[in-house]
């Protein structure tokens, strides 16, 4: 093959490419290293969540006392927490009223807060209760006001 325009050196037995096998392993390996990626983040997540909902739960908390201030007691458990959006029509009505939401925070998971009153630690206080991750009530992860 006289007159050709490449040298022979670039056409030589070998050179080669990646085998399927090769290609296989370098696939898993990233995946591998993707799904501990992905867990990590999930994980840090949760946390942010939970660290947000121990800091509403607190606030709820402190508008709880803020109506009891102005309106000389808790809301009652029939109440609950929509006592802080719009006034009670059962006793015990507030002396003074002002709304204090114009509607109910939810948990980081999109789930109501639950409302205790008397609280389960201390009787003379109401409790916040979010579900936590899960999702339900009366469960491990529940986070309180009263923790």
């Amino acid at each position: 093959m006289k007159g050709t325009c490449f040298p022979k050196s670039h056409f030589t037995s070998t050179s080669r490419g990646f085998s399927l096998l090769e290609m296989i392993v370098v696939i898993g390996i990233i995946g591998l290293i993707l799904s501990v990626a992905v867990a990590v983040v999930g994980k840090s997540g949760d946390t942010a969540n939970i660290k947000m909902s121990e800091t509403l739960v607190k606030g709820v908390e402190t508008k709880l006392r803020e109506y009891r201030l102005l309106g000389g007691t808790y809301p009652s458990q029939a109440q609950g927490l929509q006592a802080l959006v719009t006034k009670p029509s059962i006793a015990p009505v507030p002396k003074r009223y002002n709304a204090l939401y114009d509607e109910l925070p939810t948990d980081p998971w999109g789930k109501e807060l639950k409302y205790v009153f008397p609280g389960r630690k201390d009787n003379s206080t109401p409790e916040v209760i979010s579900a936590g991750p899960d999702g339900q009530f009366d469960s491990e992860d529940d986070i309180s006001s009263q923790d």
